[in-house]
């Protein structure tokens, strides 16, 4: 779902660069504490970043000036916070526009707020919602909607830049979507089985870190709370 070079008008690029500035300000500012508290676990975090740089590198044309793939960030989302993937999705955004010519320079602002801000948070928000479900299920259901979020933002963004001649925003962005649909879909599903097994395997091989950064807790008293009888 990057957005290629040159393809947004300047002053569309310059609003999305200007959202995604405070972003990584945040972001930039958590990882340097949770480096700082859990330093044992910066392996785990560059894990997360290569896991997405890997996903998101494996494009499928779809959109004119656009393409589907997997984004990979949930996983981060999950482990870390959504504020964290914003700086790892914009490295993995440069360096792919850099060595992959995938992306752009002048979009790069559009596309971190498409896949490194919108689709990590909805990631997050969706598995502390989904949490009393089980963790496989939580987890899958975070990595596809956030996979989901982040084509849909991308649609909006092509819709605003270049709106249909009638029926004007809407109409662009039903057009934009639907062409992304058919790629997009059945990757979000993959993404959601895929960040289920990496999990899994995260859980079987690096238990410590994950208890580090109170990650068990936190699945636990999502679980606890789905218990609770309701006082109302």
């Amino acid at each position: 779902m990057h957005i290629m070079e040159g393809f947004l008008p300047p002053l569309h690029a310059a609003a999305w660069t200007a959202v995604a500035i405070p972003f990584l300000v945040v972001g930039a500012r958590r990882i340097t504490r949770i480096t700082s508290e859990h330093p044992r676990t910066k392996l785990l975090l560059a894990s997360a970043g290569a896991f997405a740089f890997v996903l998101s590198a494996l494009k499928i044309p779809s959109v004119t000036g656009s393409c589907s793939h997997p984004t990979g960030t949930a996983l981060g989302s999950i482990l870390f916070g959504p504020s964290v993937m914003a700086v790892l999705g914009a490295i993995v955004l440069l360096f792919q526009a850099l060595l992959l010519a995938h992306g752009g320079l002048t979009t790069l602002g559009a596309n971190i707020v498409a896949m490194a801000v919108v689709g990590p948070w909805v990631a997050y928000g969706c598995f502390r919602l989904t949490r009393p479900l089980g963790l496989g299920i939580a987890v899958f259901l975070a990595a596809m909607l956030g996979d989901l979020a982040t084509y849909l933002v991308t649609a909006a963004q092509l819709a605003l830049a270049f709106p249909d001649p009638v029926r004007g925003f809407l109409g662009a962005l039903a057009k934009f979507g639907g062409v992304f649909a058919f790629t997009q879909v059945p990757l979000a599903v993959i993404e959601g089985l895929l960040t289920v097994i990496v999990v899994n395997v995260l859980n079987q091989y690096s238990r410590n870190d994950l208890d580090e950064l109170g990650f068990h807790d936190r699945v636990r008293a999502g679980s606890s709370a789905a218990l609770k009888p309701s006082t109302a």
